[in-house]
């Protein structure tokens, strides 16, 4: 890579890293692997650099890597670990509303399929149309607009039960 892509690549990542990070933490619930999830993603990303900074909407391109990322890495999940959504251990009630409802917000996220939790992170939480959101992840508008409401519909089945949880 020459030294023109380079620092074009380098001011890309300064631009964006928080809200890519935001966008992987929704998505993973946890710190750690948020980080984890974007280095891996703009890892990717650099190796193709040419073709995304010349793609019609670079950061569209990037989005996907993250989400294509994420995917990969909760396939290779399934093999390991089991995800529940009893904790051995309850943390400490933290006393302020705002983490609580973040703590309820990721709890029902994580209630989802990985498409259906990417779907309503992009739509609602990036605040994306659903054509976006359908480029992002491959499928059409229809996809899009089925998988954000079996989501809905999920999380207001889950989201009753979550916050009579954290009022105990």
């Amino acid at each position: 890579m020459n030294k023109s892509a380079e620092d074009d690549f380098r001011s890309f990542v300064e631009g964006r890293w928080p809200r890519l990070l935001r966008t992987a933490y929704l998505l993973t619930g946890h710190h750690q692997d948020a980080e984890d999830l974007v280095q891996a993603a703009l890892a990717r990303a650099y190796t193709r650099w040419e073709r995304v900074r010349a793609a019609r909407d670079p950061d569209a391109y990037v989005w996907r890597i993250l989400i294509n990322t994420n995917t990969d890495r909760m396939r290779r999940l399934r093999l390991g670990e089991w995800l529940t959504q009893w904790l051995p251990e309850r943390a400490a009630p933290d006393g302020t509303d705002q983490l609580v409802e973040r703590s309820v917000l990721l709890d029902a996220l994580r209630c989802l399929p990985v498409r259906q939790r990417a779907t309503v992170v992009l739509r609602y939480l990036e605040d994306r149309s659903e054509t976006e959101v359908a480029e992002l992840l491959g499928t059409g508008v229809g996809t899009v607009r089925s998988q954000t409401a079996r989501a809905l519909t999920r999380l207001r089945a889950e989201l009753p039960r979550l916050t009579a949880s954290e009022t105990v």
